[in-house]
């Protein structure tokens, strides 16, 4: 077993990595009041940026994961990192969109990264019986990273202006790079593990593409594509959804949104223990069922004002329950057959699926909010929640059987 102290250790940087590439998920939304006004530019425009950077994190995300596996996750993590830092460094130059599109797909190429060599590192060194706290603590983090870039970013905006915000993101990536080089040891592959044959198959080649040939890979990539084109849909849609069937302000409405993330980070947190105790796809169905039922509840009932900030907190928490036993559900889909040797192909080709939900959400669900359709918006991401269940317990049938 790994020794306490050093999984700690792994965790701890991992998490932080993974917050840094959050906080970069946000490099860009806090700041388009202060590059709309000085480029011109119109909604549309700038949230295009915001496609750019999913596109390119979800397409970078699937080949990531193959360098993972050649060169080792540490290496592919400090360029990711880099990735960043570029990116941040270029957003303080630019002087059009053209620049501002660099920095989108820059900080998308770097966010590609992270989950294919995140979990790898997570997988190969710590200890089976502390995994589900390490991807609880994964996720956490990440929920962190998104809190504090609008915090951060519009601080330093409102007072030194955009290009000091956008130093500022520099030097948290350079802090990032700076502690991952320090404590490289800690997250290299260990010996002989970057070329191992498959498991329980020695001394037989496999392609590098034959992970695509097992049903559980797909339906883990379609669990994480219906799963964050919900979340994509909430994040992005919640507060005029809001307002709009309750009559909040936009405070409130905000407010609401808030209590859904952080209901989400306190469902990460016990998901991480529910998660030991196995029967993963049991509790991904059992928390997301609920979170289903929450928001049709939302979009049918005549709930009065007072209850909308516990029900989105609820959603929140049940949806962030679930994230820790989905993780470790694809940690089976990856070892099932093919071994340690093929987590980052297996890993990145996954979660490109979540880039690719976040990329889409905004246009398939804008459409109904242009037509004033709120609640549909709503009973939609019940459904796909509820598609997403179904997809879980195939998963582990999949794992057991199709794979072997």
């Amino acid at each position: 077993m790994t020794a306490p102290r050093h999984d700690l250790e792994t965790i701890s940087l991992v998490g932080f990595a993974h917050g840094v590439s959050h906080f970069f998920h946000l490099l860009l939304p806090p700041l388009f009041p202060w590059l709309m006004k000085d480029f011109a530019l119109s909604f549309t425009g700038i949230g295009a940026t915001m496609t750019i950077f999913f596109v390119v994190s979800a397409i970078g995300q699937a080949l990531a994961g193959f360098l993972v596996d050649r060169y080792g996750a540490a290496r592919v993590l400090g360029a990711g990192i880099g990735c960043f830092l570029l990116a941040a460094l270029l957003l303080s130059l630019a002087d059009g969109y053209l620049g501002v599109s660099v920095v989108a797909a820059l900080a998308g190429l770097g966010n590609s990264v992270f989950h294919p060599a995140d979990f790898t590192v997570l997988n190969r060194h710590v200890s089976q019986a502390r995994l589900g706290h390490a991807f609880s603590i994964h996720g956490l983090s990440g929920n962190l990273g998104w809190a504090l870039a609008p915090v951060f970013l519009t601080a330093i905006a409102a007072t030194a202006g955009w290009r000091a915000a956008a130093l500022g993101a520099a030097g948290v990536a350079l802090l990032a790079l700076a502690l991952l080089l320090w404590r490289r040891r800690t997250l290299a592959d260990p010996p002989g593990n970057l070329h191992t044959a498959a498991a329980g198959q020695p001394g037989q080649p496999i392609s590098p593409f034959a992970f695509l040939r097992a049903p559980a890979v797909w339906l883990c990539f379609t669990f994480f594509f219906l799963i964050t084109t919900a979340f994509g849909a909430i994040q992005n849609f919640a507060t005029p959804i809001l307002q709009q069937l309750y009559g909040l302000s936009l405070a409130a409405g905000a407010t609401a949104l808030s209590a859904y993330l952080a209901g989400g980070a306190g469902g990460i947190l016990t998901g991480g223990f529910l998660a030991q105790k196995g029967q993963h796809e049991r509790l991904i169905a059992a928390a997301i069922g609920t979170a289903a039922l929450l928001a049709v509840a939302l979009a049918t009932l005549p709930l009065p004002a007072w209850a909308i900030l516990p029900l989105m907190a609820g959603i929140g928490y049940c949806t962030g329950l679930a994230g820790p036993s989905r993780d470790l559900l694809v940690r089976g889909a990856a070892t099932s057959r093919f071994g340690q040797a093929a987590y980052g192909r297996v890993y990145g080709f996954v979660y490109s699926g979540l880039d690719a939900g976040l990329a889409l959400a905004p246009l398939a669900f804008g459409v109904l909010m242009d037509g004033g359709r709120f609640r549909a918006v709503l009973v939609g991401i019940a459904l796909l929640q509820g598609l997403a269940i179904l997809t879980a317990l195939r998963v582990g049938g999949a794992g057991r059987g199709a794979m072997v």
